[in-house]
């Protein structure tokens, strides 16, 4: 089994790769061949972590539920630490126009807020969870829109 770390260390990997992915697709001189290129490989890419979802820890029914796994948790801190390393980038940057530096200061702050918080609300369900008094599930996503046979737009009706 890998360890919380290991974890934690692929999922920032494959969130840093999407990142970058989606930057491709947002740049303005892609093709349309290209952007329905990157948004496949990103379908592709995000497919193996819905399949390793795993049934999470808990007890029975009377333990109250938490809606949102320490994973999903995890997953949200990984995009808050790369969204505060390319504003750092940002700030940094000597071609910026006037008052850019002081603007993404400001969105640091937010951003190390909701990093704060987030990290906290964290440590306090893992608390929760080990000591019994709060569980979580597994929610399967039941994506539509990659199966032909439920996404009108591939199976050809038209209808949406």
């Amino acid at each position: 089994m890998d360890s919380v770390e290991g974890l934690c260390a692929r999922q920032h990997l494959a969130n840093f790769e999407l990142w970058h992915e989606e930057d491709r697709a947002r740049d303005p001189r892609a093709t349309d061949a290209e952007i329905a290129g990157v948004k496949r490989d990103i379908a592709t890419r995000e497919a193996p972590r819905r399949e390793a979802e795993r049934p999470a820890a808990g007890k029975a029914d009377e333990v109250p539920l938490h809606s949102e796994t320490p994973g999903m948790m995890a997953d949200r801190l990984s995009i808050l630490g790369l969204k505060i390393f390319h504003t750092q980038e940002e700030m940094a940057r000597m071609d910026a126009p006037a008052g850019h530096a002081e603007r993404n200061a400001g969105r640091l702050r937010v951003l190390e807020e909701q990093r704060r918080d987030l990290a906290g609300c964290l440590e306090r369900l893992w608390d929760d969870v080990l000591a019994g008094r709060r569980r979580f599930k597994l929610y399967r996503q039941l994506k539509m829109y990659n199966d032909p046979a439920l996404n009108p737009a591939v199976y050809g009706t038209g209808n949406s």
